[in-house]
Order: structure tokens, then sequence, then C-alpha cells
């Protein structure tokens, strides 16, 4: 959203459309008979609701998910309030009867690869007669989509608020609600890890230490996006590399809600001088 407000609209367009080579996995999930279990939903004002408040706290933490992932692996000793908030806000709502009509993923599907075929080549096609930068930011983005639905197929919980939110329910009730694998558990080390090991390698580690009030904002922030993923079902990852690729309408509302919450966020820092 900054780089929109800045004048490079290209930065968050491509951004959307990271996920779309999604259906390569899900196709070769097909071939091959592995299990692709993601499932749609239908559009529900719950949905918009979720990713609003997701957004609002992202733009109050000035990092998404993944970003405040990147930004401890950095040393931002902040961004741990962060992700005890995050467990803090599953934990609120770990059994929110949200009423949203759940139907089968409609990939993969030969119907549904015809639009997301289409959309490769022509961003394929735009990257291609640009110059480096806009080559680098299109492809960027595709490998990061392409990547993820292969580890998706590998892993389904890879992502640190599905971690989370399995935590949540073990810790209200672990008779009912097993606790996470060792192996998610080993992916989000690993996932860590490469963080730091890139940053240090970039020498972009540097220690960022945090006040009493930095870790209120932060438990807040985190909290927030916590109870919104809830709601929607998932963070801006899920939002944006399985829900929208897979066509399902809920993504839509929950990413519409994201952008006026990051846009509602904005508008708090600047006026109460958040952070």
């Amino acid at each position: 959203m900054n780089e929109w407000k800045a004048g490079n609209k290209e930065f968050l367009l491509a951004i959307l459309f990271s996920g779309v080579l999604a259906w390569v996995a899900a196709y070769f999930s097909d071939l091959f008979a592995v299990k692709f279990n993601f499932w749609t939903h239908s559009l529900s004002a719950w949905f918009v609701l979720g990713g609003l408040i997701f957004g609002l706290g992202a733009a109050l933490n000035k990092s998404c998910g993944i970003s405040t992932l990147s930004r401890l692996a950095r040393g931002d000793s902040r961004m741990f309030a962060t992700i005890l908030g995050w467990l803090l806000g599953w934990v609120i709502l770990a059994y929110w009867p949200a009423n949203t009509d759940a139907v089968k993923s409609s990939l993969p599907g030969k119907i549904s690869y015809l639009p997301l075929i289409v959309v490769t080549l022509v961003i394929a096609c735009w990257a291609l007669i640009g110059d480096k930068k806009r080559m680098k930011l299109w492809f960027g983005m595709m490998g990061i989509g392409l990547l993820s639905g292969f580890i998706y197929l590998y892993q389904p919980r890879w992502p640190a608020s599905a971690l989370l939110h399995q935590v949540s329910l073990a810790l209200i009730d672990d008779k009912q609600h097993s606790w996470p694998s060792i192996e998610q558990y080993l992916f989000f080390v690993a996932l860590l890890l490469g963080m730091f090991l890139a940053a240090w390698r970039s020498k972009r580690f540097i220690f960022v230490s945090s006040t009493f009030k930095h870790w209120a904002e932060h438990l807040f922030a985190g909290t927030l996006m916590g109870v919104g993923a809830s709601i929607a079902m998932g963070g801006n990852s899920v939002q944006l590399l399985l829900a929208l690729p897979t066509l399902s309408p809920s993504g839509f509302g929950a990413v519409a809600g994201m952008l006026m919450g990051i846009w509602a966020g904005h508008y708090i820092i600047r006026c109460f001088k958040w952070g």
C-alpha cells in the first residue's frame, strides 16, 4: 500500500496476482493423485470483516504475516509481541461460529484452469516486454506463488498462522484437537532460519530493542491480526496464495477487506502518531 501511495501501483498488482501459478501445483496433484484438499467458501460479510480487522492490525504492526517473521529474523525484537498477539487472537476466536457455506475447491478441475492459464500468459507477456525491473518483479512474485503451491501439497499447514491456530485449539482442548506435528514445528523453524541466514549474509541483520510501549502496540496489532485471520479463515498468505488462485469468493472478499483495513490503519498512524 505504501508503494501504491508512492505511485508504484504495479507492485500491489503483482502481489495480488502472485498466486496465479498455483494451478501448476493443482495440475500436478491431479496428474499424480496427490491430495489437494483446500476448500473455497462462498462470499460472506464475515470474510470481509475478518480481512478488515487483519488489515488494520497489519498496518499498525507495519508488517503482514510473512513480513513479521522476516523482521524477527532480521533482529526486530518487537515482532515477538506481534506473534504472541497472533496466538492470543486465535485463542480468543478458536471456536468462532462463522456462518459460511463450504464448497469443494474448483481446483483441480479442467474448467478453472483456462482463466488462470490465460492470466499467466498475459502476465508473462507483460513482464517480457518491459524492462528488467518489471521482469524481476512479476516473475519473482509468480515464482513465490509457484513454490507455495507445491509447499502446500507437501505441508498444507505451512503458514505460521495455521500453526498458531492449531496450537490455540490444542491449548483450549487438547483432547478434541491435536497439537501440531513435529514436522510443522521444524518447517516453522526452518523458515525462520532461512530468513535469518539471508539477512546475515546480506548484512541486513540489525538487532532492534523494544520498550514496553512497543510491546503493548505490537501485542495489540498482533491480536487484531489473529482475530481477523480467525474470522477470515486465514491471513494474507492463505488468501493471496490459496484462496484467490482457487477462485474462492471468500478470498476476494477477505482481500478487499484487508486493503480497506490497511488504508484505515495508515490513517490512524498518521493522525494519532502510532508507533
